[in-house]
């Protein structure tokens, strides 16, 4: 496939991935920004309300 190389080690295995960003630029942004949400999924959310409440304690918030 034009525009992508697979990187192999000495016994054909890949390894990695050289994309030229100029040609897939789009679709590696949508792949990597998957992953980072995949990544959070599990995280403690916070609600607005309390974001804004810590905030305001410290005096970085004023509403």
């Amino acid at each position: 496939m034009s525009g992508i190389v697979f990187v192999v080690d000495d016994k054909g295995a890949k390894k990695a991935v050289i994309i030229d960003l100029k040609k897939f630029g789009g679709v590696w942004e949508d792949f990597y920004d998957t992953l980072s949400a995949q990544s959070r999924a599990k995280e403690r959310r916070e609600s607005l309300a309390s974001v804004k409440r810590r905030l305001q304690r410290k005096g970085e918030y004023n509403d």
